[in-house]
């Protein structure tokens, strides 16, 4: 058994494809019809068959309550590595990405955590 969809809510589906896909470098692998809204699925450019990352409509009120929880009390809802969390910072804010928390040592990792602009905190990680 292996991990192959991972997906986070989101508020906006076209926002969240913009910001994944131009701002972080995402690549979009899927982007179908599914009912009233669609099935986008990006991968990370360096592993194209590895886990996607679904973009889902948080219209459910416990998924609206519970994204919006974890924004409120500061939890990432993901995490992502990073091989130079100083380069990606710096990349990150020049597109404008805002940060909750600048990179921090903790322990034998660094980490930091910014706002996806779509409802979600993100944590990346020096791997």
């Amino acid at each position: 058994m292996k991990i192959i969809v991972n997906s986070i809510f989101v508020e906006d589906q076209d926002k969240a494809l913009e910001f994944y896909a131009e701002t972080l470098g995402f690549l979009k692998k899927h982007d179908v019809p599914a009912g009233e809204h669609r099935w986008i699925t990006l991968v990370s450019p360096e592993d194209q068959g590895g886990t996607e990352l679904l973009l889902e409509p948080n219209e459910h009120p416990a998924a609206k309550e519970y994204q919006q929880k974890l924004f409120a009390d500061g939890i990432p809802v993901t995490m992502f590595g990073v091989q130079d969390i100083d380069e990606e910072h710096k990349r990150l804010v020049e597109k404008g990405v805002k940060f909750t928390m600048e990179p921090t040592k903790m322990g034998e990792v660094t980490i930091a955590v910014f706002d996806d602009t779509c409802g979600n905190l993100i944590q990346i990680m020096q791997m």
